[in-house]
């Protein structure tokens, strides 16, 4: 009894020890092709150097896509664009996706004098806090509604960004005599 079970040990052990020496093998043999194909695009940008032509690296920017071009998100309330700094967050991210696709189109609505709230048509990534807004503050609230406040109010927000610029007075201006269309595209 003794001698089988020291023999299935041996077994199991020689199974592992073999199988531990395949990944070893497999995950070598992967950098090595790793390292020759990273030895063939030097060679292929050094012969392409040596026969006058520019490297990739050295891109003039000319194949540039739209999107690396575009600088950030602009902002129009009623046709007036307005100056903002964006939030550093995914909700932001996604939302600048989705206007280089398309720009986006936002009818707001007037809520309770001190807010423009607008259904963005599709949800967007939120991480809500409890936040006391201030003139200026533009938020997701619900992951698919863009609320820009001209007053206060403190709820469960996501951060989007902040108009800068803008007076008080002038956000009320611009906000608070009746419904605005909104449209966010890219620069």
């Amino acid at each position: 009894m003794k001698r089988t079970i020291a023999i299935m040990i041996v077994l199991v052990m020689a199974l592992v020890c073999a199988a531990c020496g395949s990944e070893e093998k497999q995950e070598s043999q992967e950098t090595d092709t790793q390292k020759i194909e990273a030895s063939e695009d030097q060679g292929a940008q050094d012969q392409s150097a040596s026969e006058g032509e520019k490297p990739e690296a050295e891109d003039t920017g000319e194949d540039v896509t739209v999107e690396e071009k575009a600088k950030d998100l602009a902002l129009k309330i009623g046709g007036k664009t307005v100056d903002v700094k964006w939030a550093k967050n995914e909700s932001v991210d996604v939302l600048r996706k989705i206007a280089f696709e398309k720009p986006l189109e936002i009818n707001m609505s007037m809520y309770d004098d001190f807010e423009q709230v607008g259904e963005l048509g599709q949800s967007l990534p939120a991480a809500d806090k409890n936040i006391t807004t201030e003139p200026g503050d533009i938020m997701l609230y619900s992951g698919s509604n863009i609320v820009i406040f001209y007053g206060s109010n403190t709820w469960e927000y996501t951060r989007l960004g902040k108009i800068k610029g803008l007076s008080d007075s002038e956000l009320k201006k611009l906000l608070g005599s009746g419904d605005v269309t909104v449209s966010i595209s890219m620069e």
